[in-house]
């Protein structure tokens, strides 16, 4: 598992490029534009967001932030669990996409948890 600052940074922002690609990809159709937007929002969200961390002045404000990250990757992963389980979206085309979803939220609400140690 990917763990460095700046790893992290290239792999959330890579997440980002994939979620705009695959939102580029859902049929235009109100249910699934609707799910769609919200998946867009939150998993671009988690690269600015991570950078945002990243700058953090503070031990605290760091904490604050990657709960807001870990956060958005965990509704990362609900929103394509949706789009995959209301047949919007085949799961094939996804299974990578939701590994990597999971992946960041477990690492990242492990970041959060070690910061808290710390603190």
């Amino acid at each position: 598992m990917t763990s460095r600052p700046e790893e992290l940074r290239n792999r959330t922002k890579a997440f980002a490029l994939r979620i705009i690609r695959l939102f580029r990809s859902l049929p235009y159709r109100t249910d699934t534009q609707v799910l769609g937007k919200q998946l867009l929002r939150c998993g671009t969200s988690v690269a600015a967001n991570y950078r945002a961390a990243c700058r953090a002045r503070s031990k605290a404000e760091f904490i604050a932030r990657i709960a807001i990250v870990a956060e958005e990757a965990d509704e990362s992963v609900l929103w394509l669990e949706l789009l995959i389980e209301s047949g919007i979206i085949k799961s094939e085309m996804t299974v990578a996409l939701l590994k990597e979803a999971k992946e960041l939220a477990a690492i990242l609400t492990a970041s959060r948890h070690t910061a808290k140690k710390s603190a």
